[in-house]
């Protein structure tokens, strides 16, 4: 990412939010040479359905819905 000082920042504010917006490359804001913030692209809400996400990716081996035979304690 390219870095800007914060002064330079605030009098080109709108100006360098569009260039990022078009070119999709951000900038790290400084004060004093110092790292205060990152203007970066905003990349939208996800639109993808988690259910069936992992689907052909993970793989379920043995039996998962039979009880084991295992006794246990939820209370402690």
């Amino acid at each position: 990412m390219r870095e800007i000082k914060a002064s330079e920042f605030k009098a080109k504010c709108l100006k360098l939010m569009d260039e990022v917006q078009r070119t999709r490359r951000g900038y790290i804001v400084t004060k004093r040479g110092k790292p205060v913030a990152d203007i970066v692209p905003h990349r939208g809400m996800r639109k993808k359905n988690p259910f069936g996400l992992h689907k052909g990716i993970i793989k379920i081996t043995g039996d998962i819905i039979s009880p084991l035979d295992v006794e246990w304690d939820a209370l402690k």
